[in-house]
């Protein structure tokens, strides 16, 4: 697979970026599908375990690991995609589309790291099933600071709209840039960007944003949704402030 500049470059950046960016699309789709599948993996792995079936929540366990490791081969052909359709410009040699390609996967892959086993999906995995008999309890091993679960750890950089001050997980229209990942408010992103407001409102980013880069991904709703059900899960019952007796006290 090889390529070179013809009569026509500019045409033909025009088709290998839209052809990535397609490619880019439909992969980030299936990625997305992946998460659901592994969401819905616990819910069954939950009901089991209040079951007692504990050889079959083991063998989810194994199944959502593999999951995990296929996903993350998604994002490095992505990221491989992503690279190719932005930086390709021809030239006078012919160019290896393949080499090139797979040099930018090897590049991700480098640049990625393996799958840890405190990795946000697989300790959710395995937080819940833990609560179902131990709810309020931390995991052997570990301390309770450690349950605490950030927005960095679901590939989301910011918690909030910057312009709305909103948490992402009560925006009605959650939209993302493709060039900077800041999460927004669809409406009011596209009214500051109308409004000749071109540069990302979040605080040092440098970004310049366009409003046919600003979209909502298909992952962005499902990694929302996992932030929203980790951090619901998160709250310990016995760390719940019992107001009713506080006011009692105060108009004592």
């Amino acid at each position: 697979m090889a390529s070179t500049s013809g009569s026509r470059p500019h045409g033909g950046v025009g088709r290998i970026s839209s052809t990535a960016t397609t490619l880019f699309s439909d992969n980030q789709y299936l990625i997305a599908e992946i998460r659901k599948v592994m969401i819905t993996m616990k819910e069954v792995a939950v009901d089991l375990e209040r079951d007692t079936v504990s050889q079959m929540v083991k063998e989810l366990e194994d199944g959502l690991l593999q999951l995990l490791v296929a996903s993350e081969d998604c994002a490095n052909f992505s990221s491989a995609l992503q690279s190719v359709g932005h930086v390709y410009q021809p030239g006078e040699e012919l160019t290896d589309f393949k080499k090139w390609f797979d040099d930018e996967i090897t590049k991700s892959k480098a640049n990625s790291s393996s799958i840890p086993p405190n990795h946000p999906l697989l300790r959710q995995f395995r937080e819940a099933i833990w609560n179902v008999h131990h709810a309020g309890q931390p995991m052997p091993g570990e301390e309770q600071e450690d349950l605490v679960m950030t927005s960095t750890q679901f590939n989301l950089l910011n918690i909030k709209c910057p312009l709305t001050g909103k948490p992402i997980t009560e925006l009605e229209e959650p939209v993302r840039s493709v060039d900077c990942k800041h999460i927004y408010e669809k409406n009011v992103i596209m009214q500051y960007i109308r409004s000749k407001n071109i540069q990302c409102p979040v605080a040092g980013c440098p970004r310049i944003l366009q409003a046919a880069r600003v979209a909502c991904d298909p992952l962005l709703l499902v990694e929302i949704e996992e932030m929203r059900s980790s951090t619901k899960h998160s709250v310990r019952p016995d760390m719940v402030e019992d107001f009713t007796e506080l006011d009692e006290e105060d108009s004592g």
